[in-house]
Parts: C-alpha cells; structure tokens; sequence
C-alpha cells in the first residue's frame, strides 16, 4: 500500500546526521541524494525521505507530508489523480512519466485537503 514516505526538516545539516546513523544501524541506507532531499532505504528503492524545509515554498511552521501508495499500472494512477480532482485535491503533477527519479516510474501529485502531498505511483510504466 504505501510505497514511500517524505518529512521536512528545520536542521538539514543535523537531520543527515541523525538519520544516516539511526537508518543506518537498522541496514538502511542512502538511496538516492538530490541534494536538499535524501532517500533512504535498501535494493535501490528509497521508501522514507527527508527534505530540507528551508528549500522550495514552505507554508506556515511545516510543510506538508509527502506519502505515496502504490498503484497496479498506469490506469489506477489516473484513476487516482481524477478522483482526487474531483473531490477537491488540488493538482501538483498531472499523472505522467518521471525518469528523473527511475525508468518506469509513473506517478501523479496532489494536494489532498488539508495540505499534505499525497501521490499515486507505478513503477513498472513502459518506455
């Protein structure tokens, strides 16, 4: 069902520092490192991220959670993405390809209700 997880941190330099050695004693470790957002995890799939909160728009004290399910093929990430618009979610990404983050990786954004990131995500997406 969830297929991965993103918190923000006040401390950047101090939250690489915590989770590289709490993720580390536990066999996780950095997947993927963009920079102002860090993947944890393990076989090359980053299941728990952490980001820099000073980066990107940040609204009031936090920023939002970003939680990603996973979904059967690319017709369930569509089906996600209109039914979150119809309800009132608000778009962050259209449902399309991001090879930026792997080959096949399919994925659709928005904002549910009460602000969070909410995202629906195939991985298995031909070229």
């Amino acid at each position: 069902m969830i297929d991965h997880i993103g918190i923000n941190c006040g401390d950047w330099p101090a939250a690489q520092v915590f989770y590289d050695r709490v993720l580390g004693v536990l066999g996780y470790t950095r997947q993927l490192d963009h920079g102002i957002a860090v993947g944890y995890g393990r076989d090359g799939h980053p299941s728990f991220w952490i980001a820099d909160m000073s980066a990107g728009d940040a609204s009031g004290p936090n920023r939002e959670v970003h939680l990603a399910f996973q979904a059967a093929d690319t017709t369930a990430v569509d089906a996600f993405y209109a039914a979150a618009i119809e309800l009132g979610a608000t778009s962050l990404h259209a449902p399309r390809r991001w090879p930026e983050y792997h080959p096949g990786y399919y994925g659709a954004f928005v904002r549910d209700l009460d602000g969070n990131n909410v995202e629906a995500v195939f991985h298995g997406a031909g070229a």
